[in-house]
């Protein structure tokens, strides 16, 4: 959904959280108003903190940790008995996701895992090396703890 680089005219998240902000205005979307001013705010933030300007790696990482933290609440309010809350929080959470790029399917999560197992060798003293590896080819197409999970079944 959203392009990749400044560099080759592309858009940028943050560009287009303002361009759909300017939308969920005239449309009255108060949900998705708040989902957009709330990301260009960690944006601003983690840019304020970092002293730079972000570019899209860094911008698809602050919108990966707001969807995180969106899912853990999701889990406590549900553990909790606040259907209400997580249903509110699951919305905040799909809105997000809808500026990140697509999620990455098992089977091809799979085939990056073992591509990387092959290139450094199994066994479980490899699990950091195959972590970082793909972790840094897929970004933020794929969520840590699932990729923990199949790198771990996958070197046993």
């Amino acid at each position: 959904m959203v392009a990749r680089s400044r560099n080759r005219g592309a858009i940028m998240i943050e560009d287009k959280l303002k361009e759909d902000m300017k939308s969920a205005m005239k449309s009255g979307d108060k949900l998705r108003l708040g989902v957009i001013r709330m990301l260009l705010s960690e944006l601003k933030n983690t840019q304020l903190a970092k002293g730079e300007k972000l570019v899209d790696a860094d911008e698809e990482k602050v919108l990966s940790s707001y969807a995180k933290k969106r899912k853990e609440s999701i889990e406590k309010y549900v553990e909790g008995g606040r259907q209400d809350l997580a249903d509110k929080e699951k919305a905040e959470y799909d809105i997000t996701l809808s500026y990140l790029p697509e999620r990455l399917g098992e089977g091809e999560l799979r085939d990056v895992i073992r591509k990387h197992i092959d290139a450094i060798g199994g066994g479980r003293q490899s699990f950091g090396q195959v972590m970082k590896a793909v972790l840094a080819e897929v970004g933020g197409r794929a969520e840590g703890k699932t990729v923990s999970t199949l790198v771990k079944e996958m070197l046993q």
